[in-house]
């Protein structure tokens, strides 16, 4: 059964992720509502090469990279491009900054350290913000996927006050213990605990 959900990526290291995840919800067969912060969009072009405009957005670019190293390849086609739906992130009149606008779960992967203290302390300075602060109002599930180190103990107290008010904090962190052949293998293990986290099945 199709869900719908938020996928935020915001300035944290870690584009990859947010590619193969967003790739993964939509083989699912699931509805992805995209927003992306400008410095989501620095580190998607340093890190993977692909520009990305926040005004005219192209999902094609980001959905369909694979790196030098990856033996798989993902083709976005017509029908799963209509489960994409993007939003700037300074537009406030899309339905994700509404709590009547019901979705299954809000992932921001990578999340930044200044996206989690913004959501922490209920700042709202951007959709991605906001859209945050609708989930943990409605008491929807939030997924935060930081990938900093060392964590300051200011970070880590604005995890410690997200969690507490029910976010999932799920740092990407991958394991090491499930026969790891490639980095392929490494990034999928984060995706893989995201889904488990959303209630979606991979084959």
């Amino acid at each position: 059964m199709s869900k719908r959900f938020v996928l935020a990526i915001t300035g944290a290291s870690g584009a990859i992720y947010a590619s193969r995840l967003l790739a993964a919800l939509l083989d699912s067969g699931n509805e992805v509502h995209l927003t992306i912060s400008p410095s989501g969009v620095a580190v998607i072009k340093q890190e993977l090469g692909v520009t990305i405009s926040l005004v005219e957005f192209d999902p094609k670019p980001f959905v369909e990279y694979q790196p030098s190293w990856s033996e798989r390849t993902y083709v976005l086609t017509k029908e799963t491009q209509s489960r994409i739906h993007y939003h700037h992130y300074q537009d406030y009149m899309t339905p994700i900054a509404s709590g009547s606008f019901l979705t299954h779960a809000m992932i921001v992967c990578p999340c930044s350290g200044s996206t989690v203290a913004g959501i922490a302390r209920a700042a709202s300075n951007n959709l991605i913000q906001r859209a945050a602060e609708v989930h943990l109002k409605e008491h929807r599930k939030l997924i935060l996927v930081p990938r900093e180190t060392p964590l300051s103990v200011f970070a880590l107290e604005n995890m410690h006050r997200l969690a507490t008010a029910g976010a999932i904090v799920l740092p990407a962190m991958p394991g090491w213990y499930h026969g790891v052949s490639s980095l392929d293998s490494l990034i999928d293990f984060i995706v893989a605990r995201i889904l488990d986290q959303c209630d979606v099945e991979t084959g």
